[in-house]
């Protein structure tokens, strides 16, 4: 089978037969906008051929880095936020081991990778310095401007305590600075300061970024093959270069969702049936919703994971209100598998059970939801993936990323800029006391304490 495949084979209650051929002229229509650049944010298309275009010399550094990441750290802190870490987290979830932290050194043979500069927790910081205590750690700091708050905040502490440990000269060969190949303050720094830098390609958004380098050195200190990766992605950026919807199952994901949309289903959950494919949800949902969440439309990206969810959010979805649409992520073949034992009694009811596999019954939880699901009135569509490896995730990753472009397109909108994401840096800063921010400030403050 192809390393990803799309099922769409339970939209029949939903999607009349003809349906998706109407759609063929404004496909048409929308790819001729990606690919000839005539469409809104031209500029960032770059991630298009990025597979099969990218900077070899860089690439083979990256390896380097990686390689001496590995010899001389058991652990690589990564700093950045949004696109800067969620494509690393995902695949490093994805390609190892569920208990990937909680391995022993030995048997993960590579170092632990973890990430800072998500978030603002001051608890989340101190339990990491304390996670890696005296062990030997590297850096890699990813931010296109180096003025982002939160990884500032984050590398500022982590660059400092590289050079408690190892001091000045010792800190600047493990600091790591993923930025603006020309400009910016990062790229400032890491000039003046020796580091090894790696480039963000200025025609490549943040959240289509994980095959550049900012996904490329973390994934590849966790141990994982990128060129394998990257061969992935260049067979799908191959397959997936013709509009014809007949053909090209990327567009057909993409105009089942439009179609889906215009009906009145406004949120997509992505859902998967494996725990380590939470992390995929995350970075798709940054994929769909930075893209399409633009002059008051676009389809809203959340996301479930099964069968844990269905103990939670299960009843919703099954009778809630009808503005639901499923994407499934489903693996066909498990890195492993389990045997359910015999017993000698039955009273947990698992009799009929004993001797299956784990796998086979998660997949009939999956084939019974679908079932559920469309009858209670939600439309479901499935993409099939065979196996967890590199070549299958950049294959996915490229599915999801051109599918993504062409439906921001079709529903008449820039799927490449992200101008809401400003509004609350701007609010923050005001209440933060940031130089040229004070007025703002003060007005906050004001009808703060009018509705307090």
């Amino acid at each position: 089978m192809a390393h990803v495949s799309f099922d769409s084979s339970a939209l029949k209650k939903f999607v009349h037969a003809n349906e998706l051929g109407e759609m063929q002229a404004m496909v048409t229509a929308a790819d001729e906008e990606l690919r000839k650049g005539t469409g809104a944010g031209a500029d960032f298309r770059d991630w298009l051929h990025l597979p099969s275009d990218y900077d070899k010399e860089e690439f083979a550094r990256i390896k380097k880095a990686a390689a001496k990441i590995k010899e001389d750290s058991d652990v690589l802190v990564v700093i950045g936020i949004g696109g800067s870490y969620l494509g690393a987290r995902m695949a490093v979830d994805f390609l190892h081991n569920t208990f990937y932290q909680a391995q022993d050194p030995a048997d993960r043979k590579a170092p632990l990778v973890l990430f800072a500069g998500n978030s603002l927790s001051s608890s989340y910081v101190y339990d990491m310095i304390k996670l890696i205590g005296d062990k030997d750690f590297s850096v890699n700091v990813i931010s296109k401007s180096g003025t982002t708050t939160e990884p500032s905040i984050a590398f500022r502490i982590f660059k400092q305590r590289l050079i408690d440990k190892y001091g000045e000269e010792g800190a600047k060969e493990r600091i790591y600075a993923t930025t603006d190949a020309k400009r910016g303050a990062l790229k400032t720094e890491a000039d003046a300061a020796g580091w090894e830098t790696f480039v963000i390609p200025d025609g490549v958004g943040g959240r289509y970024s994980v095959l550049s380098a900012v996904g490329l050195l973390p994934i590849a200190a966790s141990g994982a093959d990128i060129d394998q990766l990257m061969a992935g992605a260049a067979q799908a950026e191959h397959d997936y270069d013709n509009p014809d919807l007949s053909k090209n199952e990327a567009y057909q994901y993409a105009a089942y969702r439009n179609i889906l949309y215009r009906k009145g289903f406004t949120t997509e959950l992505l859902e998967n049936y494996e725990p380590n494919m939470t992390m995929l949800a995350e970075w798709w949902k940054q994929l769909a919703g930075e893209s399409e969440g633009k002059d008051q439309k676009g389809i809203y990206p959340s996301s479930a994971n099964f069968t844990t969810d269905l103990h939670s959010l299960g009843q919703y979805i099954q009778e809630g209100l009808r503005n639901l649409m499923e994407t499934v992520v489903k693996l066909d073949t498990p890195n492993h598998n389990v045997n359910i034992p015999e017993a000698d009694s039955n009273l947990d009811g698992l009799e009929y059970l004993q001797g299956k596999d784990m796998d086979w019954v998660n997949t009939k939880a999956y084939q019974a939801v679908v079932a559920a699901h469309t009858t209670g009135g939600v439309p479901v569509m499935t993409v099939h993936i065979d196996r967890e490896d590199e070549y299958t995730l950049g294959y996915l990753i490229y599915f999801f990323e051109v599918a993504i472009a062409i439906s921001g397109y079709l529903n008449g909108i820039n799927p490449f800029n992200q101008p809401g994401v400003e509004a609350y840096k701007t609010n923050m800063f005001g209440l933060l006391g940031k130089p040229g921010f004070e007025k703002i400030g003060d007005q906050l403050r004001k009808e703060m304490n009018e509705n307090a």
